[in-house]
């Protein structure tokens, strides 16, 4: 018999109607080697019938439980859930993220083991283990669409980050005022995974983000918003309310968003084209069976996946890390081909490289194994069932992200393939972009003739200007319509980054070569702000220490402020990003460092380049980061006065010459 809790004194204290209950239970676990717990919140009418019910899974926040009940001693967010759940026919599951071993410090303990040096508990895998037993001893709907993942803070982090591990399996997911940034993939390569670099992850999925306005790493959310609100694909709303905590706010609300997608057959189909990025050596997603051998942390990304191909890479980091071109990768598709029949494979080079065409037989089960270099390959499957593939726009730039100058005029390096075993003709390309900053705003180009598995570069027919000001760089989008066969269109988006035309000289520089140098650096004070100076001595970089960049040598290069952002932080050094468009240099490194005191996961990254040739000049652009505690006690936000400050960040560039020293 189910042991059931009730709160009816508590459910008089909040005046809910209904008394709350839930039920607290264990099931084994093989990722754990041991037994877990979970809480489940449960319809009122779920003993009365056989009805079957679609669950949401509830990811707690930092130093919580399953039980949901350090912060608010259960008088919020758990009888909130109950109460929803008793009344809407939802099933809740209130998972738990405790790890012993992590759980020993900083408020009592961090959940999901989602820190660099962490990894030994996979709670992707275990969430498979934990719905698989809901599924087997609840009556659910084991469908996509009546599957959800909701949670607060680093919970929120895991709700989003789960929807875009398993995006055959969760259909909605939302998140209250999520974590931005933790570390995934196996230990020993862990890489940084942002919610905001894997919007496209989550196509074909309902997203809803929730933000107090009072959060303490509200710039954060909005920078999280912002890459969701871009993404196209993605069914995504966002909601602030006036609240002076980092909380779950509007859950009845969130929920219902839920709710409604629960009704959305369409959430059952897999798109006709996805994209996937993994931190994982092997996945599996949508019926792909995907493995690589790379031994240094990295993600591998499938484009544009569909029966006619797909484009596979690696990135050492996201969004713009290297490839890791010695890395090997096996895809096993999804069995979309006839079994026993013969297609042809044809991978076209990224970059530097040869066509290849190779005869593929599928499996008994419709599935065709394709092996490609990790540096990054475009497949096209020619065969039974296929052939009628549109043009496919390849990307701008080996790093996928372009960044191109102001003022000048800029050729937009757009390249066209033809993954089809035949010609294609009287192809046209409008290229627009609705951004007032470029000029012109329409581009029209024809291709005579593709043939096929020929690729076509279009960068001396695309040229533009681009007009900015000061500060970062600029995002601006361009839409390319494509018309093929006379009379199909297919529509693509890219993005380009807009230097600023305002870029002021850094104070100072010094370029560590294998030096060692001690810089005043700025430390901030804690959440009631303020802060001071320290000292900070590091050896970096590798080479002859004159601090000049020669050939063969990997460095890092600081850059003196006057005035960060704090008020505290005067004349202090800050190691930069750079930003180049030189084949002499390579970012090979991308250093991840705590923001010092801030508590929200995020990290300041920074580079290691590598000169790889001589050069009479390398201009370069400098990023870095400053940041602040700001408190302001006298502001309230309704009645509650704001209990701690705000976490803020901002970017600073700066024009430089790594050969000229200036």
């Amino acid at each position: 018999m189910r042991a059931r809790f009730t709160l009816p004194a508590l459910a008089a204290v909040l005046g809910l109607a209904a008394a709350q209950e839930f039920v607290d239970r264990t099931h084994g676990s093989r990722v754990f080697g041991q037994p877990r717990r979970y809480r489940l919140f449960l319809p009122e009418d779920y003993d009365s019938g056989q009805r079957r019910y679609p669950v949401i899974y509830y990811f707690h926040g930092h130093s919580d439980r399953y039980t949901l009940e350090l912060y608010d001693g259960g008088k919020d967010t758990a009888p909130r859930i109950s109460t929803f759940a008793a009344r809407n026919g939802v099933i809740v599951v209130a998972v738990d993220g405790y790890a012993a071993e992590h759980y020993t410090g900083f408020y009592n303990g961090t959940p999901w083991d989602v820190m660099r040096d962490g990894g030994r508990y996979d709670f992707g895998e275990y969430f498979l283990e934990l719905a698989s037993h809901i599924d087997s001893t609840l009556r659910t709907i084991p469908e996509r669409r009546s599957r959800a993942t909701a949670g607060l803070s680093m919970g929120g982090f895991m709700s989003l980050f789960l929807a875009a591990r398993y995006p055959d399996l969760i259909g909605s997911a939302s998140a209250f005022n999520p974590g931005p940034e933790f570390y995934a993939g196996e230990p020993g390569r862990r890489v940084l995974w942002r919610p905001k670099d894997h919007t496209l992850n989550l196509g074909g999925t309902r997203v809803r983000l929730v933000r107090a306005s009072g959060d303490y790493i509200s710039q954060y959310h909005e920078e999280t918003r912002a890459a969701f609100a871009a993404a196209p694909g993605v069914d995504f709303e966002f909601r602030q309310d006036e609240y002076h905590r980092h909380w779950a706010t509007s859950i009845e609300e969130t929920f219902q968003f839920h709710m409604k997608s629960f009704q959305t057959p369409e959430l059952n189909n897999t798109p006709v084209e996805w994209t996937y990025a993994s931190p994982y050596r092997t996945f599996d997603v949508r019926g792909y069976k995907v493995s690589t051998d790379a031994a240094q942390p990295g993600y591998t990304i499938l484009t544009g996946a569909g029966m006619g191909g797909f484009r596979i890479t690696t990135r050492r980091w996201a969004p713009d890390g290297p490839a890791i071109p010695e890395s090997r990768i096996t895809v096993m598709t999804a069995p979309l081909y006839r079994a026993g029949a013969a297609y042809t494979v044809v991978s076209s080079p990224l970059g530097a490289g040869t066509l290849e065409r190779r005869q593929v037989v599928a499996s008994a089960e419709g599935a065709l194994t394709i092996q490609v270099s990790g540096a990054g390959r475009q497949i096209a499957i020619q065969g039974e069932g296929t052939g009628s593939e549109p043009p496919v726009l390849l990307p701008l730039t080996r790093r996928d992200v372009l960044r191109v100058k102001p003022a000048a005029e800029v050729k937009l390096p757009l390249k066209i393939f033809n993954p089809r075993p035949v010609a294609l003709e009287n192809v046209k390309l409008s290229i627009e972009s609705e951004y007032p900053q470029v000029s012109p705003q329409t581009l029209a180009v024809e291709i005579p003739k593709l043939a096929p598995a020929e690729t076509v570069d279009l960068s001396k027919q695309c040229g533009i200007r681009v007009t900015t000001g000061a500060g970062d760089f600029t995002r601006i989008r361009f839409v390319v319509k494509i018309t093929y066969d006379g009379w199909h269109t297919v529509e693509r988006y890219f993005d380009v980054m807009a230097a600023p035309e305002v870029l002021p000289p850094p104070d100072a520089v010094e370029l560590l070569d294998g030096r060692t140098f001690t810089f005043d650096v700025f430390r901030q004070k804690g959440n009631q702000g303020g802060g001071g100076i320290v000292k900070r001595t590091v050896t970096e970089g590798k080479g002859n220490g004159n601090g000049m960049l020669e050939p063969g040598e990997q460095a890092t290069v600081w850059v003196r402020m006057r005035q960060g952002m704090d008020a505290y932080d005067k004349n202090t050094w800050h190691r930069a990003r750079i930003y180049f468009d030189s084949d002499a240099l390579e970012e090979v490194d991308i250093i991840e460092e705590d923001k010092q005191r801030e508590w929200t996961g995020a990290k300041d990254r920074t580079s290691l380049i590598e000169l790889r040739a001589a050069a009479a000049s390398l201009p370069v652009i400098l990023s870095n980061e400053s940041w602040s505690f700001a408190f302001t006690p006298d502001v309230r936000y309704g009645k509650e006065r704001l209990y701690q400050a705000f976490q803020l960040h901002t970017t600073h560039l700066h024009q430089f010459d790594l050969r000229r020293g200036k």
